[in-house]
């Protein structure tokens, strides 16, 4: 079964279907080809509302979220399928992935019952688009560092401070907000909570979309917080716990850009490959010169070996087995490697990969920051090496 632009996903029809044969580049082609509208989305730094609540009449939202949450309630293996699906059709604009497998768990996991039943069926839907604001301009990786501050006032939270670089910032219905409630903890991490905080919500201002060098379909925003009185119904899970929270549930979101990264090396590189089979150059195609031939195999090789480990990170995440450090392993590999290629496929394209009508040349532009979000490959290096050298 083929996924139609015309099909809606029950529930208890993705609990009968094998994901991984009826989930396919032809569920995202309407959506995201370059003759359905991907061109305005690059203009306008965004891509429709439309196209959100279309993929969530698809089931392509909240997969791994458990029906008894108002999820579609299959497994992060599924989940899987959807990010690579998304990567093999050259389709970086729309945040599902964050708004699905990073965000949405947060609520699911740590939410009240309340919270959950306000959120998620909106959000599987489509209709509810979320984000989670980290970043501010002088804490990224290292979020003790966050300055970013909730004040109590009666049973209120006066919330002040401001965020940057957040995936579907300008878009988003509910934003979650990393920020300090105890700054006489004994460290930064034992005062830390998460809140949840409504668009529309007065103080609670979106800046400017920023203006990327890639990703240029996906909607990334400064977002500003004066002010902003919030009820404790707004706190997600319990006050000061928010930093345990975010070190719980960043394994997960460390995975999914590995294997966006590993899914856009697969891409690049089949698309390499047609296209050094059809240039010619000196009588004869690309494709039949040596240097061109080892390059292609040595790509070919680094990519498999790398898909290995990812489906092994993958399996060993759907067992909740996938310890911190391994997803660090997997996010900064993954990443690497997707520049490598992006880099070596651009060249094998030669002037043409220069050319933004060519995919490789957005493929290449959007890889960059690969190694930068969801803490820099550094920081990855570092929990790492702590893991190895620390004491057990």
């Amino acid at each position: 079964m083929i996924l139609s632009a015309d099909t809606a996903v029950s529930s208890s029809d993705w609990n009968k279907l094998d994901l991984c044969s009826c989930i396919t580049a032809e569920t995202y082609e309407p959506f995201c080809s370059h003759t359905f509208q991907i061109n305005k989305w690059e203009k306008d730094g965004q891509v429709s509302r439309e196209l959100w609540e279309k993929a969530g009449q698809q089931g392509l939202l909240g997969v791994a979220i458990a029906e008894k949450h108002g999820g579609i309630g299959a497994d992060i293996l599924s989940s899987a399928v959807v990010w690579e699906e998304q990567m093999y059709v050259n389709c970086t604009g729309p945040g599902f992935s964050l708004h699905s497998d990073i965000v949405m768990p947060y609520i699911a996991n740590y939410g009240t019952e309340e919270q959950i039943k306000r959120f998620i069926p909106q959000m599987v839907a489509g209709k509810c688009i979320g984000a989670i604001a980290m970043t501010e301009p002088g804490a990224g990786s290292d979020l003790q560092g966050v300055r970013t501050y909730a004040k109590k006032d009666g049973s209120d939270w006066i919330l002040n401070g401001s965020k940057t670089f957040i995936t579907n910032g300008w878009m988003c219905d509910v934003v979650i907000v990393v920020t300090v409630t105890n700054r006489e903890a004994r460290s930064p991490a034992h005062g830390i909570s998460l809140f949840l905080v409504e668009n529309g919500t007065k103080g609670f201002n979106k800046g400017r979309k920023l203006n990327k060098i890639g990703l240029k379909a996906q909607d990334t925003a400064e977002l500003f917080f004066e002010d902003v009185r919030l009820p404790a119904s707004a706190l997600l899970g319990k006050e000061n716990k928010g930093f345990y929270y975010l070190m719980a549930e960043l394994p997960q979101e460390r995975l999914v850009i590995a294997d966006l990264a590993l899914a856009s090396c697969e891409f690049m590189f089949e698309e390499t490959r047609d296209y050094v089979r059809q240039r010619k150059a000196f009588g004869k195609t690309v494709a039949h010169l040596q240097t061109v031939q080892h390059k292609l195999a040595e790509m070919k090789t680094n990519i498999c070996v790398g898909r290995a480990f990812l489906d092994n990170c993958l399996q060993l995440h759907s067992e909740k087995r996938l310890d911190s450090p391994t997803a660090s392993m997997a996010k900064y590999w993954a990443s690497d490697l997707q520049n490598s290629v992006a880099t070596q496929c651009v060249q094998l394209h030669g002037g043409s990969g220069y050319m933004w009508e060519y995919p490789i040349a957005k493929a290449f532009v959007d890889a960059r920051v690969q190694p930068i979000y969801g803490g820099t490959n550094e920081i990855m290096k570092e929990l790492i090496a702590r893991e190895i050298v620390g004491d057990n």
